[in-house]
């Protein structure tokens, strides 16, 4: 099945590079190119890729709020964001996921890199390891200086059990399926099922996104540095 992807940057120069870089690959195909946040938004609505490769900026939206609208969509739900750019920085990164992205890539990855990317965000996976963002989102929330953030809906993660937040903080701490399971006496199958719960009733797209809500609520903390 062929992964359809659409390109989302300001620049023509990268997005024809994108393009040839990707129509050459088999079982890939670029199905539209968008300059602007909102023309990317309109376009995912009209093509409904599988994927959209996001800038973050870019004139009229930026593609952060362009994200957001994107995965907030119901009509949307089978598309998913893989950001990338040059803006390789913590608060971007956590942003970025925050808003719905599955993945995030510095536009100074090597071809493959791009491609294996495409490829593991449109199986539905995050980009990023839990242990990364763990590491990451501890860093950002840490900092004195990092500036407002949107704070989570109150009492957001009272509609799970004792044992999808229990599991949700085995996540957060970067541990897989069959890590967790090992730990609680379960199967790693009742477990993918209690995440997967999880992901319904807070309505994240990915493991990733879980990591993110984890920290957010406060369930877990940010490791002292």
């Amino acid at each position: 099945m062929t992964i359809r992807v659409l390109l989302a940057d300001d620049q023509a120069l990268l997005r024809a590079g994108f393009k040839v870089l990707i129509d050459s690959t088999p079982g890939m195909e670029v199905v539209g190119e968008a300059s602007t946040g909102r023309e990317a938004v309109r376009l995912a609505r009209e093509l409904r890729a599988d994927i959209v490769l996001m800038d973050i900026r870019m004139p009229d939206m930026d593609g952060l709020v362009a994200t957001r609208m994107i995965t907030e969509d119901e009509d949307l739900a089978g598309v998913r964001v893989l950001v990338l750019t040059t803006f390789e920085i913590d608060a971007y990164v956590f942003q970025a996921l925050r808003a719905g992205a599955s993945g995030f890539l510095g536009k100074g990855a090597d071809p493959k890199e791009l491609i294996e990317a495409i490829r593991t965000v449109a199986a539905g996976d995050a980009l990023l390891s839990p242990m990364a963002l763990k590491a990451m989102i501890g860093r950002f929330l840490a900092q004195p200086d990092r500036g407002p953030v949107d704070q989570p809906a109150p009492g957001l993660l009272d509609v799970l059990t004792g044992r999808e937040r229990e599991i949700l903080v085995h996540v957060a701490g970067g541990l897989s399926n069959e890590e967790i399971a090992g730990r609680l006496a379960l199967s790693p199958h009742t477990v993918k099922t209690h995440v997967n719960r999880a992901m319904t009733k807070l309505k994240a797209h990915d493991r990733a996104q879980l990591v993110v809500i984890a920290y957010e609520t406060g369930l877990v903390k940010p490791a002292v540095q």
